[in-house]
């Protein structure tokens, strides 16, 4: 019997999701990432693990078992999809410098990273719409995971099937003259939890207004207007709720917008914040940010991402 090996490896950006009222449909790519590679042993007498994950960078202190990975999960999704058996013994090395849990798409990129690492080592010919549609089905909403599939801004929608099973991905032009500024504090927030908090319904009134507002923030991408940006930014489906897990947001929201801001808010469900700014603010906005978490005793790190990141 031949002992069949196979490697690969991929890299996925770090994503930034919702942007005020775009929940659960858009999301951008940023220059933030998960590297990950796959050793595939396919010999059923092999005496390896059938599952090991090596983890490096902010993965290192990770706690979860192998096979609750989400490496290991995206990776047996897309063999699965494709109707074909996991391999035997499956060896990960995976280096990220995403933080977990702090709203930056960290557990999206390694479904991305798995689904598409067994893609690459077991030739599954699935395409990127696919494995993006896998793994928004598997995370129910598709803002973080089409952003780490294609790159760039992206909106992503049910196509109305009747199983819900389906997804259409448009991606946005972002205009030039906006720049992303991020600011990441020192916790984290589990994204359970901050799903947990959400309430079951909305009146008529705000999901009209929530309706208005994405409209609003995809218009202001594409288009630069701020006064629709701002509008957009003042989220009305998630962000009032969560505002209690993020100290210091309306202060942050305020310095921001002093600076030269358009606005600021959740990056996907907290706690780093984001603000979307003309360029010649952005470092401007960046220290006041940051100035003000500090003043609250929260030392954040922070970045500028001048333009959503290709793949």
């Amino acid at each position: 019997m031949i002992r069949e090996i196979t490697n690969a490896h991929v890299r996925i950006p770090a994503t930034s999701a919702n942007l005020g009222a775009g929940f659960d449909c858009i999301g951008i790519a940023v220059d933030r990432g998960l590297s990950a590679s796959v050793e595939a042993d396919d010999d059923p007498g092999s005496d390896r693990a059938p599952i090991s994950i090596s983890r490096e960078g902010t993965l290192s202190s990770l706690g979860v078992a192998p096979n609750a990975d989400m490496l290991y999960v995206g990776f047996a999704a897309a063999c699965n999809a494709a109707d074909r058996r996991v391999p035997a013994h499956l060896s990960f090395l995976v280096d990220s410098d995403i933080p977990v849990g702090r709203g930056l798409g960290s557990s999206s990129a390694a479904l991305v990273a798995g689904a598409s690492l067994a893609d690459a080592a077991l030739s599954l010919a699935l395409a990127p719409i696919e494995i993006a549609e896998l793994c928004s089905r598997m995370e129910g909403h598709p803002d973080n995971v089409a952003p780490a599939v294609f790159g760039g801004a992206i909106l992503g929608v049910r196509d109305g099937t009747a199983d819900g099973s389906r997804w259409l991905f448009a991606p946005l032009a972002v205009h030039p003259d906006l720049a992303f500024v991020f600011v990441i504090p020192p916790f984290t927030i589990e994204t359970s939890a901050a799903r947990a908090i959400l309430p079951r319904e909305v009146s008529y009134d705000i999901a009209v207004q929530a309706a208005g507002k994405g409209a609003a923030l995809v218009h202001g991408l594409v288009s630069g207007d701020g006064v629709l940006i701002r509008v957009a930014l003042d989220d009305v489906l998630h962000v009032p709720y969560r505002r209690a897990l993020v100290p210091g947001l309306d202060g942050i929201d305020k310095a921001a917008c002093t600076a030269g801001a358009y606005g600021a808010t959740l990056s996907g469900s907290g706690p780093t914040l984001v603000a979307i700014a003309p360029q010649e603010s952005a470092e401007r906005v960046e220290t006041a940010m940051k100035k003000q978490w500090r003043s609250d005793g929260i030392a954040a790190e922070s970045f500028v991402q001048r333009r959503p990141a290709r793949v």
